[in-house]
């Protein structure tokens, strides 16, 4: 599989994205090395080797929640831009 700069393009144009020639030259060329790399890669025996989802061990990490005192309603009300019945207003972002 060869990908093109015309695929490049249309891609690109389908992203929004206005790329330069030497730009789509070189993103085809990027993109024709990884595929070409994967098939290098396909061409191995995997069948020792066991399904992953990833590379390293995942380990939690937590802490202990240590209960401390919060700001009071006053100080807040100092530091807050603005501040009614109690709460921080903020600007509505959904309308």
């Amino acid at each position: 599989m060869k990908i093109d700069e015309k695929e490049i393009a249309k891609v690109a144009k389908l992203a929004r994205l206005d790329l330069s020639e030497d730009q789509k030259a070189e993103f085809s060329k990027q993109l024709n090395d990884i595929i070409e790399y994967v098939e290098k890669i396909k061409e191995l025996d995997t069948s020792e080797v066991k399904p992953a989802d990833h590379i390293a061990d995942l380990n939690n990490v937590t802490r202990e929640d240590i209960v401390k005192e919060s700001l009071k309603t006053s100080e807040l009300e100092k530091i807050a831009p603005r501040f009614e019945k109690g709460h921080i207003v903020v600007p509505r972002i959904i309308e």
